[in-house]
């Protein structure tokens, strides 16, 4: 591939984030579904119906909460379009949040010191956890969204609160975007520029302090099951096996060893890959698991 190549497909992807990042509003609250037979709303509190709905009580068939976990440049919109109702209608309390803001940046999150986002999702869960009388609930990122959790669950106890945690696309153990962080050391000053403008890009990078506390003496913690599910189209979480984890109760998954004509990339797992939905869905409900394949699109 020619060097500019390698430099423009992680921009793009990066800048398809930010336009999604944009959708209206109104659009969101478009995509909301009625509430689905599989859990139960409270008639006293108000609700327009679909995710983030707090009268939402969740089913004996689905006990446990999912709150999906934006990336970067996301927000609690924009990643979910399709997922939260492709969760909910199939009887999932479902709920996001927004994190890692910085001051007088609208729309585009997850740019702030991830420590501190992780925090923001440990508040964020337990308000799910109250609302709902859930004891634990279940977790749903997208590429950072699909890291930053970990490090909840290990240093702010999130372990005892999460049962299973999924990743689309994550970068657990750092990214090169394709080679791109390896040009950094020839720009005196990038590294600090980054760090102190979008610390949240600054502790993604391969090799990152964040990283390295992060992932010493393991990647995964008892108690939580993981999944990773991980595209080798990936442009900006690289090189993709980068997302993958070694712990003892970590499922990772190719998306095209299920379905080899999936070519999906970073973003487009998120957005609206069906193949990747119903594998989030099996890991969700491992018990009613289903098979995986070319034909989960149209599921």
């Amino acid at each position: 591939m020619l060097p500019w190549k390698r430099v423009l497909r992680p921009l793009a992807a990066l800048l398809l984030t930010a336009a999604v990042a944009i959708v209206p509003a109104a659009t969101a609250h478009a995509a909301d579904t009625a509430p689905s037979s599989g859990s139960t709303r409270s008639s006293g509190a108000e609700s327009g119906g679909g995710w983030n709905d707090w009268s939402c009580l969740p089913s004996t068939a689905h006990p446990r909460p999912v709150v999906l976990v934006h990336g970067t440049l996301g927000n609690s919109i924009d990643n979910w379009l399709s997922l939260a109702p492709y969760l909910e209608t199939r009887g999932y309390c479902v709920y996001s949040l927004d994190y890692g803001q910085l001051p007088g940046v609208p729309l585009f999150y997850g740019l702030g010191p991830i420590d501190k986002s992780a925090e923001q999702l440990s508040t964020f869960v337990d308000k799910v956890l109250a609302s709902t009388g859930a004891a634990r609930a279940d977790l749903v990122g997208h590429s950072q969204g699909g890291m930053m959790p970990r490090y909840y669950l290990k240093f702010l106890g999130g372990a005892a609160k999460v049962n299973a945690f999924v990743g689309l696309a994550p970068d657990n153990h750092g990214t090169d975007l394709n080679g791109l962080t390896n040009l950094v050391p020839y720009f005196p000053g990038a590294v600090d520029l980054i760090k102190a403008t979008t610390p949240g890009l600054a502790d993604q990078i391969a090799g990152s302090a964040f990283l390295t506390k992060l992932n010493a003496g393991g990647d995964t913690v008892p108690g939580v099951h993981y999944t990773v599910i991980a595209t080798k189209y990936d442009e900006v979480a690289t090189p993709w096996r980068n997302q993958y984890l070694s712990g003892s109760d970590v499922h990772n998954v190719l998306l095209q060893d299920l379905c080899p004509l999936d070519l999906s990339e970073h973003v487009a797992i998120g957005l609206f890959d069906r193949i990747a939905f119903h594998e989030v869905a099996n890991a969700l409900d491992p018990a009613r698991a289903t098979a995986t394949t070319c034909a989960s699109a149209f599921s």
